[in-house]
């Protein structure tokens, strides 16, 4: 994986100063090209075919294509013996992509199997191409100020060109304050966006283009029986983590744990044998246990000893948490409010010191119905069809399924997806909030008096109608929360110290799969992840196949009442600390609600979502 950077015009000093920026997502190699009227950059992380004929940009063997690319192409064999009357001077990837442009157009884009973001010029027609992958693995940027265009994987290479603005865009700060993170096209500059995953932005003569080359599919569902779909699904798991075990720099494993992880570890382990395999733990203070606040890591670490991989530990002291939480903030380039970022900076530098690329389970709660959401959901959809006569003995047990009977549609979606509606309406001032401020993301309303809300229908995802309510849920979260949270989140935790992360549960033709497997056979009233379970049982330890769906922990509760950690707290949230927030919150609320949280209240949630707000507007300069 590497970093792209480039704009419309001929700029060679700006170019360097965006690739200085971002050499942390690729240390081996710098490259530039400037153009009749464009400007490419490219930082190198050197994964396949490590000889300088893999460096970037790359020019297309006729010259007249110039490529800056970003990801891994897991098919690039097979497509390179479709392409063998092109003259190839290299084994990359890379390569790969220009032959098939030149032979197929854009119709080459949904072709490739990988995870992917790229910049693409045609000298001739004088017309850039930004493309980025169907999930979103790979982050794309950009800002588009009249006839100009400048883009990047990472924010902070475009804000060096100093007329890029470094305002907060107010719409995407209401999507935060009630998701944890920005949806995309969306980010929290108000001039920039997030390209989104499967399009194409064409740009020509000054003039912008969006277009889908990844259409939405609705795949015929599977009439196979339980035990078919799970042989076929293991078989499909091993597939997917061959293909992304392609690499000539060495390849481990984030073991967490939990089911998808210990998927991908005995599919490794069935491919290649010992498998190195990473994981972190967190120190602990007198009195804490660690049952609770090591549950996954010890967790891991039996799961390893099944396998006989070799297995690696780190663990994370609490004199840590304040510099990698303001390291992690930087490198996210937008608030993200997940404690997460903290453990899993430590991980990926730990695991640089090893391997220069790791696997790791992300997508497959989204694709096989992992989330206790999904099965309160269905819950909620059986409470909703009883008379009404019969629900009353009900709401006194589920209180929470009488409220979100009372959300239309999606917007249900959006109270069990983050369950915190409200929860940041009390801290508003005034001055920035009106009334209805903080209801739900998905009711079209803004967080400021005489707002435009149509802004909101860039961030909404067509729903089908003929899918029930639990897929729809599912299908949002995949989306949008995976790709402008979780992998986003991965991503940039990940290269900030220069090591890659695959993620093979996300392999397209796996995807195709898991799409054609019933909503029963995935989740159920009471069960979760049910035929990914079958298709393991007996391949991995069964205390993995029963134990409690937990997530990736991290003990933010706790961490805000060590005394050190409460006092760097204690200064960040205030009024003085950065001056675009002054004015958003009641500080004396948010005061008032981190010292109930250090008598023992639990609040994590909005002052978590605060502090990197905070963090992150300081780091950025953000302006008022």
């Amino acid at each position: 994986m590497c970093s792209i950077n480039g704009f419309s015009w001929r700029d060679e000093t700006l170019i360097k100063k965006m690739n200085a920026v971002t050499t942390h997502r690729g240390p081996d190699g710098s490259g530039t090209f400037v153009g009749s009227s464009v400007t490419l950059g490219h930082n190198r992380l050197s994964i396949i075919d490590l000889s300088d004929a893999g460096n970037q940009p790359m020019k297309s063997d006729d010259g007249r294509y110039v490529i800056s690319f970003n990801g891994e192409i897991y098919n690039f064999r097979e497509l390179k013996k479709e392409l063998s009357s092109y003259p190839f001077k290299s084994q990359s990837d890379t390569e790969v992509i220009l032959a098939a442009f030149s032979a197929w157009g854009e119709s080459a884009f949904s072709r490739l199997n990988g995870m992917f973001a790229f910049a693409l010029w045609d000298e001739k027609e004088k017309m850039l191409r930004l493309v980025r992958d169907p999930v979103g693995i790979k982050p794309l940027y950009y800002h588009i100020d009249g006839t100009r265009l400048i883009f990047a994987s990472e924010i902070k290479a475009i804000l060096k060109d100093a007329k890029v603005s470094r305002r907060i865009n107010p719409l995407a700060l209401d999507c935060y304050l009630r998701l944890n993170y920005v949806p995309a096209p969306l980010t929290m500059f108000r001039d920039i966006k997030k390209l989104l995953p499967g399009k194409i932005l064409r740009h020509q003569n000054g003039k912008v283009e969006l277009v889908h080359y990844a259409t939405q599919k609705i795949p015929a569902l599977s009439l196979e029986s339980r035990n078919v779909l799970a042989a076929e699904l293991l078989e499909k798991v091993h597939k997917s983590v061959e293909a992304q075990l392609v690499s000539d720099r060495p390849v481990g494993l984030y073991l967490s744990g939990g089911i998808d992880s210990s998927a991908i570890l005995e599919s490794m382990a069935h491919a290649r044998g010992v498998v190195e395999t990473f994981s972190v733990g967190f120190e602990l203070r007198e009195g804490e246990q660690a049952e609770k606040f090591n549950a996954d890591f010890l967790l891991a670490r039996r799961t390893a000893k099944y396998f006989g991989a070799k297995h690696h530990e780190v663990l994370l002291s609490p004199k840590e948490i304040i510099p990698l939480f303001e390291e992690a903030v930087y490198h996210l380039d937008e608030p993200i409010s997940n404690a997460t970022i903290i453990p899993m900076l430590r991980l990926a530098r730990f695991a640089k010191t090893r391997v220069a690329v790791v696997l790791c389970g992300d997508g497959g709660d989204e694709l096989f119905g992992g989330y206790e959401r999904y099965r309160l959901s269905l819950l909620s959809s059986y409470y909703r069809s009883l008379p009404t006569a019969m629900r009353g003995s009900l709401d006194t047990l589920f209180p929470r399924l009488q409220k979100l009977n009372t959300a239309p549609g999606i917007e249900r979606y959006a109270r069990f997806h983050f369950l915190k509606e409200d929860i940041l309406e009390p801290l508003c001032a005034l001055s920035a909030c009106h009334a209805a401020a903080a209801r739900d993301f998905f009711s079209q309303r803004f967080f400021y008096r005489n707002a435009d809300s149509r802004g909101y229908e860039d961030t909404r995802i067509d729903a089908d109608t003929r899918e029930p309510f639990e897929t729809k849920f599912m299908r949002v979260d995949r989306e949008s929360w995976l790709p402008d949270e979780a992998l986003l989140r991965s991503d940039k935790m990940s290269m900030a110290s220069s090591l890659e992360t695959r993620v093979p549960l996300l392999n397209l033709p796996l995807i195709d799969f898991a799409d054609t497997i019933p909503r029963s056979d995935k989740v159920s009233l009471f069960r979760t992840k049910i035929v990914l379970k079958k298709a393991f049982r007996g391949r991995i330890p069964d205390e993995l196949l029963h134990q409690p769906k937990r997530g990736w922990f991290s003990p933010g509760a706790k961490w805000l009442r060590y005394p050190h950690v409460a006092s760097f707290a204690r200064e960040v949230l205030s009024p003085h600390y950065a001056e675009a927030t002054k004015g958003i919150f009641d500080w004396t609320a948010v005061r008032s609600l981190f010292d109930a949280h250090l008598r023992g209240e639990y609040h994590l949630t909005p002052l978590w979502a605060i502090l990197t707000l905070q963090l992150w507007a300081k780091k950025f300069s953000i302006a008022a």
